[in-house]
């Protein structure tokens, strides 16, 4: 499914390239990983980092190299490069369904760990042989070895996702707590020199989505901006806090197939359908920082247009 908005993007600039902050469960959680990696933060946040070539939730080959949070930020969206194309998918999902599949079918939890472990390496190794960036995929395979490692040393299948359930839990905290309305604080750094902090809220999306569009801090001077960036970071708080309710007593019940299968089904179609949600309303706020004078050359060029139609020439701005 791809959505598109005609023309320039928000505010004349071309958004930067690159995952953003997307992950959302964390290592070995969530598909949905992105930026800093699934298998790290974006959340949206996932704040940020992300590989400069894109990396989001899943940092496969996207034909314009949008991918994981850096997404939102275009003209138009499309699903698959947010979710890292067909390759980026398969990355992040296929240790987990393998890891399942395998303990569900031999019972043996040495050997899923082995499986998944395996099959996470094969996805660095056909990166490297076709010459690409290795990065999600060695990042999927830090994942899954941590997580499978965890697993291992505690001796229960269900601790291999545990991980990502205290990872949601974390993002969740956090994302709250940047939405909350704080007083501004002036900071003492020594030698007389003081940073003043403005008050919040602060939310998460609006710092990672800043980044990604050269607004920086400046949306904080936009109240509809802050309005609208703290609505987005309550949709991703929203996608949290579902995988804990659903996942969470799963985990707690030691059904491990079906914490396996829930967290492939919350992870991508989650994050995919957050990521578009967020873009549609991110729109339909002009970015801060965004000329005015730009906008007002389009009314112009609108009013001449219509000037025209009727026969009226109108004074050329630029003489």
């Amino acid at each position: 499914m791809s959505s598109g908005a005609h023309g320039v993007p928000e505010g004349g600039r071309e958004p930067r390239r690159g995952a953003g902050p997307a992950a959302e469960d964390g290592a070995c959680d969530d598909p949905a990983a992105a930026a800093s990696t699934e298998h790290g933060a974006t959340s949206p946040t996932s704040t940020a980092a992300a590989s400069t070539t894109g990396a989001g939730p899943a940092d496969g080959p996207a034909t314009t190299g949008r991918s994981g949070l850096a997404a939102v930020v275009g003209e138009d969206f499309s699903v698959a490069e947010a979710l890292g194309g067909p390759r980026g998918i398969a990355e992040v999902a296929l240790p987990t369904i393998v890891f399942v599949a395998v303990i569900s079918l031999v019972q043996d939890l040495r050997t899923a760990v082995y499986a998944s472990i395996g099959v996470a390496a094969v996805f660095v190794v056909v990166r490297l042989l076709g010459r690409s960036s290795p990065s999600q995929a060695l990042s999927g395979f830090v994942g899954v070895a941590v997580c499978a490692l965890v697993a291992s040393r505690t001796g229960e299948a269900r601790n291999f996702f545990v991980l990502g359930l205290l990872t949601n839990v974390v993002y969740a905290a956090v994302y709250v707590v940047s939405t909350l309305r704080t007083p501004g604080v002036t900071l003492r750094l020594g030698r007389g020199r003081r940073v003043r902090v403005p008050e919040g809220p602060w939310p998460v999306l609006g710092l990672a989505l800043g980044l990604l569009t050269d607004e920086r801090l400046s949306w904080k001077q936009d109240p509809r901006r802050v309005r609208v960036y703290v609505q987005v970071t309550w949709v991703w708080i929203s996608v949290f806090v579902l995988r804990l309710l659903v996942q969470g007593p799963l985990y707690l019940t030691d059904q491990v197939a079906a914490l396996g299968t829930a967290r492939v089904v919350m992870g991508f179609p989650f994050f995919g359908l957050a990521a578009y949600v967020t873009w549609v309303l991110v729109r339909r706020v002009p970015r801060a920082g965004a000329p005015e004078a730009a906008r007002g050359e389009d009314a112009a060029e609108a009013d001449d247009a219509r000037s025209g139609a009727g026969g009226v020439q109108r004074p050329d701005r630029t003489a």
